[in-house]
């Protein structure tokens, strides 16, 4: 009895993961067909396989639409923000995960209560703030707060600090002291433990972290949207929109899509790249409490 049980509830893992992967490969593959059809096949049979590859939605995409602009921005956005979020919150969850110091409850709660907070609520509050800054900087003939791609990736890594800290948090709390006692036998001081022996036992944990950031920040789109107002700033997902628009109104489709797989490509790459990283959830030989 108890075998049937276990095989129907095998049967069934199977027939919801075969499901969800079905309506996810189904709509991103006729995106990636899409991208390579010219108006007169959409018009035909939307649904049909292309009749050849057709390179020009992707130059329309690049030349027209300034994508490759657009991706730019986004490669230095991300790539600050990821960096800037790092350096913080590593160090931040490495002690509040092995350090017992007074203060060190609240700062959890802090970290905490940060994870219930929607960024999508607090933009018009941000968005004022450094506008209000920047006025205060216009009496010097000064701009900095708007229209800047450090401080934009700066936002996405301060709102991105208290899931980050909390899940890293965690991964530390999981390693064994032993790690900590060998170094310190070995005579390395706190930060080098830090950097050389608890940082390496716990990529793993970094690695999740930075590809689920990238992902939040290489799509954002209400952020980018609101605090950069010059074209030649924007973010990739600003600009795709506005390619959707500019394309939708002249009922040219293929270099909409065309931009739909230039935004999903650069994520696709990094998973396969990680994938094994990320199944990684224990820590490979060393020692053991």
């Amino acid at each position: 009895m108890k075998r049937k049980h276990f095989d129907l509830y095998k049967i069934f893992i199977y027939v919801a993961l075969i499901s969800l992967a079905i309506s996810i490969i189904i709509p991103v593959s006729w995106v990636f067909l899409a991208s390579i059809k010219t108006n007169a096949e959409f018009y035909g049979n939307p649904w049909a396989l292309p009749q050849g590859f057709n390179i020009q939605n992707f130059i329309d995409a690049f030349q027209i639409a300034q994508v490759g602009d657009f991706i730019l921005n986004s490669a230095l956005v991300t790539a600050m923000a990821l960096v800037i979020l790092l350096v913080v919150s590593l160090p931040a969850a490495y002690v509040l995960a092995r350090f017992q110091f007074k203060g060190r409850k609240f700062f959890n709660t802090l970290i905490m209560a940060g994870l219930f907070i929607n960024v999508n609520y607090i933009v018009v509050p941000i968005f004022l703030m450094l506008n209000g800054w920047d006025k205060s900087l216009a009496k010097s003939g000064l701009q900095f707060f708007m229209n800047n791609r450090f401080v934009l990736a700066l936002v996405y890594a301060s709102t991105a600090i208290p899931f980050t800290v909390y899940l890293l948090a965690s991964y530390f709390r999981s390693l064994p002291k032993a790690y900590e006692e060998a170094a310190e036998i070995d005579g390395c001081g706190y930060f080098t433990t830090m950097v050389r022996v608890m940082f390496r036992m716990a990529k793993p944990s970094i690695i999740t972290v930075i590809l689920f950031n990238f992902l939040a920040f290489w799509n954002e789109y209400i952020i980018s949207l609101t605090l950069v107002q010059t074209k030649a700033l924007k973010t990739l997902p600003v600009g795709l929109q506005n390619l959707m628009s500019a394309q939708k109104a002249a009922t040219n489709y293929g270099p909409m899509y065309a931009g739909l797989v230039i935004v999903m490509l650069p994520t696709l790459i990094l998973y396969i790249l990680v994938q094994r990283r990320l199944t990684q959830g224990m820590t490979l030989g060393g020692l053991k409490d």
